[in-house]
């Protein structure tokens, strides 16, 4: 095992990694920018170096100068969190040219599932269903078009190099497809600096599944069940559960992403993800190549530190687990806290915290790096911290998380978080009857009456 490591990442994330180290029997070291200096990261590391000022890009994203850290506090290797440079290959293939194992895939994988062109490709080798549309990149407005007319509307025009929810744009007419395939192009360039997109068919009425996997440098390789993500606002995630789907539907998808992620000789904890419509039939999205941030319901139902087992798969250790030896247990529930304000379209709502007490009680899980005093920046995301609970069935894991989110007091001059409207997502009767898509969001927030809950028990 290493005996120290370098976490290149800040906020509730670093101080996850940070723990599952201390637990080890790891030294640790954490990169921080000058709006991070008095973070809870860098208060418990064991060594703190600071990469760069507030904006990320010059502090967080600038890879010479975490290399440069790890070298200096003589790390072995670099956990590099969620987002920032978790799925960067050429950010790994740094590490790997001087010395420092990177915590995750190769950089030759990592480069080929980044690439969501490459990544279906892979994936329609490997047997898994893509959604109707284009595999290759679309060149052309005019190609676009054609791709469309045969999948029929709506499409969703895809980034080639997006993530985390960034990057796409749901056509629903013709009419629209010209304006929206110049926009997203101009976005990816801005964003992803590729400014190549594809084009399938846009699934209504559809459910967000992940399955979560673990694959050894040995060739071995277990999934951990599924996490459903349905309920999102602008592709990025609000709510989360494991397990998700009915076990006859579970192991075929399960089956399906383990299969994809050999084939293509992935190692680490990753997560296969997928949109599964009305008839369950399911749909291969992409592939994340690191740590996700709904995590924790699959160590609350399967027992496992996923974290723990990242090290060991990075230390060249054999995968510790069999597929016979995993057990899903109960019903886990995660809501995301962002310093949001929902009543301005999911705003940014930074701010200092004068009041922060997050719940406990039986069963409750919280993740965060937030305290009172803490100043929520404007610099990075938005997300201050998880809340998650397990119960033996779902709807005991729903009333528990709507009594851990009553608890939940953060406060300060202009704070507004996501709590109020997770609340309204938990009130709402559909998703009380897990029948719900995600179209759940929208219908939320398009309501006549929206204060007004809609639960029927």
């Amino acid at each position: 095992m290493f005996e120290k490591v370098l976490i290149a990442n800040r906020g509730e994330i670093a101080l996850r990694v940070l723990r599952a180290c201390r637990e080890l029997g790891i030294r640790t070291a954490v990169v921080y920018s000058t709006a991070d200096a008095d973070s809870a990261a860098v208060r418990l590391a064991d060594e703190a170096v600071r990469i760069g000022p507030s904006a990320s890009r010059r502090s967080y994203l600038n890879a010479a100068a975490v290399v440069e850290a790890a070298r200096k506090v003589g790390a072995q290797a670099v956990h590099p969190g969620y987002g920032f440079l978790s799925e960067d290959a050429d950010f790994a293939e740094i590490c790997a040219d001087n010395g420092l194992t990177f915590v995750g895939p190769s950089p030759q994988v990592m480069a080929a599932l980044a690439d969501k062109s490459s990544a279906r490709a892979l994936m329609r080798r490997a047997g898994l269903p893509l959604p109707p549309g284009a595999v290759q990149p679309v060149p052309t407005a005019a190609e676009a078009a054609a791709v469309a007319a045969e999948v029929g509307y709506p499409v969703i025009v895809k980034a080639a190099a997006g993530g985390g929810g960034r990057g796409m744009t749901v056509v629903r007419s013709p009419a629209e497809l010209p304006r929206a395939y110049a926009r997203t192009r101009a976005a990816a360039q801005v964003a992803f600096g590729d400014d190549r997109v594809y084009v399938e068919r846009y699934l209504t009425d559809a459910r967000h599944v992940e399955v979560q996997l673990l694959c050894d440098s040995h060739g071995n390789g277990v999934h951990l069940g599924t996490r459903d993500c349905s309920v999102q606002r602008r592709h990025q995630k609000l709510i989360e559960e494991a397990p998700a789907l009915a076990p006859a539907t579970l192991d075929a998808i399960a089956q399906a992403a383990l299969r994809g992620a050999l084939d293509v000789g992935f190692t680490g904890a990753g997560t296969v993800e997928f949109l599964v419509d009305a008839e369950e039939r399911f749909h291969f999205l992409e592939i994340n190549c690191r740590i996700q941030v709904e995590h924790p319901v699959t160590e609350m139902v399967t027992g496992i530190d996923l974290v723990h087992e990242q090290f060991h798969v990075a230390a060249g250790v054999p995968l510790r687990w069999r597929q016979q030896d995993i057990r899903l247990t109960g019903v886990a529930v995660e809501c995301r806290v962002n310093v949001e304000d929902p009543d301005r379209g999911f705003a940014p709502a930074p701010g200092r915290l004068d009041r922060f007490v997050p719940p406990g009680g039986p069963f409750t899980r919280v993740d965060t790096h937030g305290h009172a005093g803490y100043l929520v920046g404007p610099y990075y995301d938005s997300l201050l911290a998880k809340v998650a609970v397990w119960a033996p069935d779902r709807e005991l894991a729903l009333n528990r998380l709507e009594r851990a989110l009553g608890e939940f007091e953060i406060s300060g001059p202009g704070v507004r978080t996501t709590i109020p409207f997770v609340r309204r997502v938990l009130d709402d009767a559909d998703f009380r009857k897990g029948r719900y898509t995600t179209g759940l969001v929208d219908r939320l927030l398009n309501a006549a009456n929206p204060g007004e809950p809609r639960r029927t028990r």
